[in-house]
């Protein structure tokens, strides 16, 4: 099935080049990380009835902006250098202002559609729900995959932004029509992959446990650079006409 295929074909990208991988992620990674290590340092505090009390210091809110522009810094350049060949000098990846804006720009976008669509698709769940409650967990399961699909299908307009060429949603969408089917089977791999490496962490449940924070920070670099191949592997077989391996 060329939805698992595309999944294997973003798996051995990674694999393959991960030397490069680490020399464009490694560093902008450890700012997602320091983010990640100070939210474990500090939990949030509750209240006297046992609430949570939201307050956000200027130095979390900081590294929250930090953890994110490098996200969006090591999405960019992953996709130009399998799309391009462009390769970091260093241990860090070129800086493309202008593409990593638009990256972002276009994200948010691609969010608020996916959010529409599923507060849509969330109004006959509930109905259904509330007189088949039994059918509950397999209506939310849905919900989620159809998440995952819209994503994919709309997502080619990421790498296209990174590296600087324009495509709308309209296009993403036509160009994935025929071959929708791959597209759902590869949401569903992504969903279950991702529920199958959270399992490990059922060894120490403890929310704040050592353990939950190493595990975690390691399947979560592995996830970020698996996620991102497998948009690139979608612009290039879709837009670009690039054979799955």
């Amino acid at each position: 099935m060329k939805g698992w295929r595309i999944f294997l074909h973003s798996l051995r990208m990674v694999i393959d080049n991960l030397g490069t991988a680490l020399r464009v992620s490694l560093v902008l990674y450890l700012v997602q990380v320091a983010s990640q290590i100070a939210t474990y340092l500090h939990p949030m505090q509750t209240d006297a009835s046992g609430g949570p009390v939201n307050v956000i210091g200027v130095p979390a809110l900081v590294l929250v902006v930090l953890a994110v522009l490098a996200s969006l810094w090591i999405a960019v350049a992953w996709h130009r250098f399998v799309l391009t060949g462009e390769t970091p000098r260093g241990w860090l990846p070129r800086w493309h202002g202008g593409e990593i804006l638009g990256y972002f720009g276009r994200s948010i976008m691609i969010g608020l559609v996916i959010f529409l669509g599923l507060m849509v698709a969330a109004i006959p769940v509930a109905l259904i729900s509330a007189g088949l409650p039994g059918l509950a967990p397999i209506l939310v399961f849905g919900l989620v995959g159809l998440g995952g699909y819209l994503f994919f299908r709309l997502g080619l307009i990421l790498p296209a932004a990174a590296v600087g060429e324009r495509l709308s949603l309209k296009d993403a969408w036509k160009a994935t029509k025929d071959d929708d089917g791959a597209v759902i089977t590869l949401a569903l791999v992504v969903i279950g992959g991702s529920l199958l490496v959270e399992l490990p962490a059922l060894i120490d449940d403890t929310a704040g446990s050592i353990i939950n924070l190493v595990y975690g920070l390691v399947i979560n670099w592995f996830a970020t650079m698996i996620g991102i191949s497998i948009l690139t592997s979608l612009y290039g077989h879709f837009i670009e006409g690039r054979p799955i391996d």
